[in-house]
């Protein structure tokens, strides 16, 4: 569950989910289901718990409810612009503000007064303010295109809303058109964007991830995942007058609670074709990568402490990563769900197959998919190693890229530019582009020089690009060049780039940005490919499902996830697991029974000294129903009364198949408690005022 960017940490697991499309066959039954605020299941929130939430509470939920542009979720927690989310959700900026000697992941931080809260070197907040339904609009664009025409027809409909919706303000405003049930409906979403986002609290990697990666999507845990940020409006705290007030009593067994987040990705719906790449070759492939990608990390922490320190962040999601892609992969092999699967899809098609209409519509549909689909599994060599840049890791070379891609998409009408280099995208792009945060040179010369490496070895020495980087220095020496003779460590030499475009872009010598230039068109023909060959056609082809989906079952179903915002529902409650209960609640007593004198089981002193001072029957975690995925980290857990009784961080391992269903047997997501945020707050870390605000909203 542990997200650190909107997917894995080389965005690996979210650009194969993007390789794949959608094809909803089934409604949801119990708790399952990530809904949009626009189509909650009130009929069966009534029918079940006796609660119909009105439309002013579903408004208030949206409104305190914001989405963290790096991947994770949070909610408002005062009227000052407090915000609430994970620890890992904030280690780039955790990072970004460390230097030698002032580690922010291994120091817990706390700005007892508004003056003292450092700002972020880069990081967005965004709050969902306005839906519109713009799904004509698009049909009309994109209806009966296929391959570049229709890649074409997506971005100019796509760019013209988005740029009519932002107007001249793209630095306040996000626009972003949406596609929910899988062409079955298209909606713009506006967001209020923050990118002033000030440090409040945080405590140090070791108690944010407890247990480590031994405890990590297992249960009991007890683990404390959180941090406090403010977002500030022209060096002021925002006013945010729609925020959850935190409950100091939490939630009770058997409660029901609800999780308001923005859940990455989900699979629910693949067609066979697509699910079954993805058990082979597809996340097999990638798993094979990051463990060569761990292996490189811990040696290179193993050699000092500055090391360790440097790529703890990146140690820790490479880590995360691979835990969750083998669930994955279990969860693909097992056989009982997977025949459900394959049923559902007769299921469906046998529906429309009936329906003379419907059938007409779909013809070749799924076999153009399946197509599509193979034609992904050529093409995601390249796509990964240079569109992705899992062949160019390092902050050097990625912040060179950007300078050069953008400085080329640039020079195109904002209708024809890939998605992430649109007028709309530019604030985040240069914010993050242009952020003080420390860059290691050595650190940046060893992951790329074995990226590259790598590269090399999986596409051939005689692969084109491999051919022109290669021809007369190794992967090493190329990368040891680039990084000791490139400037673009500093930010002005940065901007001066930045502003002055395809221009200064070839005349610069800079050896990182002369490598970039070389990267660039690999990088436009690997993505024209996937865009053309792969993207276009499976969405064209999922429409048409879509529309026949909707014939069948309109919007009785949810549709997959996003990274928008859902609302979620459940219970408070354990599960059975190898005949024996899980009881829904940890608490304090349990934490320092499940502690050890050695790593990752060690308590820091802090908490040592605070034994006596904490309530050891304090809830320390919960487990409840709430149906989750990666995107959801951060989450608020909220009561029907609106107030904020959990913060998700986790899920159970049976939750990791979540990704593809849903099962509330033993689906269970993970939270801290209220209670122990709180008493963490005032007895560990003696952070009073903080706590005054939490619980008086102000």
């Amino acid at each position: 569950m542990n997200d650190r960017h909107p997917p894995l940490s080389a965005g690996v697991l979210l650009v194969l989910l993007a390789l794949t499309a959608l094809t909803a066959v089934r409604p949801a039954f119990a708790a399952e289901g990530m809904w949009p605020l626009t189509n909650l299941p009130t009929a069966q929130l009534q029918q079940r718990f006796g609660f119909n939430p009105s439309s002013q509470w579903i408004e208030h939920v949206q409104l305190a409810s914001v989405r963290l542009a790096g991947g994770c979720s949070g909610s408002f927690v005062s009227a000052s612009g407090l915000v609430l989310t994970n620890h890992h959700c904030v280690v780039d900026c955790l990072e970004g503000l460390s230097s030698p000697g002032h580690d922010l992941m291994a120091t817990w931080f706390y700005a007892p007064t508004r003056e003292q809260e450092p700002k972020c070197p880069a990081m967005e907040v965004e709050q969902l303010v306005e839906e519109t339904n713009v799904t004509a609009t698009v049909d009309r664009a994109t209806q009966g295109k296929t391959g570049a025409a229709y890649t074409a027809a997506e971005r100019a409909v796509s760019s013209k809303l988005e740029s009519h919706c932002s107007g001249a303000h793209s630095d306040q405003w996000r626009c972003e058109l949406v596609t929910l049930y899988d062409g079955g409906q298209y909606w713009l979403y506006k967001y209020r964007r923050y990118q002033d986002v000030r440090v409040v609290f945080a405590p140090t990697q070791q108690t944010a991830f407890f247990g480590g990666n031994p405890d990590n999507f297992n249960y009991p845990r007890y683990d404390w995942d959180m941090s406090v940020v403010r977002v500030y409006v022209d060096g002021k705290p925002a006013h945010t007058p729609a925020y959850f007030p935190v409950s100091s009593q939490g939630p009770t067994a058997g409660e029901l609670v609800f999780t308001s987040g923005n859940p990455g990705s989900t699979e629910r719906s693949f067609t066979m074709a697509q699910l079954e790449a993805l058990r082979y070759p597809m996340l097999p492939d990638v798993l094979q990568s990051l463990s060569h990608y761990q292996g490189l990390l811990a040696a290179f922490a193993a050699e000092s402490a500055h090391n360790a320190a440097i790529s703890s962040g990146d140690r820790f999601f490479v880590d995360n990563s691979i835990k969750a892609i083998n669930g994955m992969v279990a969860a693909l092999n097992d056989q009982s769900q997977f025949s459900r699967k394959v049923d559902e899809e007769k299921e469906l098609r046998a529906k429309i197959d009936a329906d003379p209409k419907l059938r007409a519509s779909t013809r070749g549909a799924w076999e153009a998919i399946a197509a599509a689909q193979r034609r992904s599994v050529e093409t995601l060599l390249p796509y990964l190693m240079i569109v992705r840049q899992e062949g160019f890791r390092g902050k050097l070379f990625e912040i060179a890229m950007s300078l050069v891609v953008g400085a080329h998409e640039r020079t195109l009408p904002d209708a024809k530019r890939f998605d992430g280099y649109r007028d709309a995208d530019l604030p985040l792009i240069e914010q993050q582009m242009f952020s003080p945060a420390p860059i290691y040179p050595d650190y940046d010369s060893l992951r790329l020089a074995d990226s590259m490496s790598t590269m090399r070895d999986l596409m051939g020495s005689d692969a084109p690009i491999a051919a022109t980087l290669f021809a007369k220095k190794s992967p090493r020496q190329v990368a040891e060049e680039a990084v000791s003779g490139t400037r673009l460590a500093d930010i002005q030499v940065r901007k001066a780039l930045w502003k002055g475009g395809e221009q200064a872009i070839a005349a610069s010598h800079d050896p990182m940005i002369v490598l970039a230039r070389e990267v660039l068109p690999y990088y436009l023909d690997a993505r024209n490919v996937y865009e053309n060959d792969v993207k276009a056609p499976i969405e064209a082809n999922t429409a048409k499902i879509a529309r026949a989906r909707f014939a069948l079952y309109g919007t009785s179903i949810y549709p997959d996830a996003t990274f928008t915002e859902r609302l979620s529902y459940g219970v408070v409650e354990g599960w059975t697991k190898d005949g024996r209960k899980v009881a829904p609640f940890t608490n304090v007593a349990g934490l320092y029974q499940h502690a050890r004198a050695y790593e990752p089981l060690n308590l820091e002193s802090p908490w040592l000294a605070a034994r006596g001072r904490l309530d050891p029957a304090t809830h320390m975690d919960f487990v409840s129903s709430n149906d989750i995925v990666g995107g959801n980290s951060g989450s608020p857990v909220i009561d029907r009364d609106g107030r904020l009784v959990g913060l998700i961080f986790d899920g159970n391992l049976p939750s990791i198949g979540g990704a593809f269903w849903y099962d509330e047997s033993v689906n269970r997501a993970v939270a801290v408690d209220s209670a122990v945020l709180l008493a963490a707050l005032k007895d560990v870390y003696h952070a009073q005022a903080l706590v005054t605000e939490l619980t008086n909203g102000s």
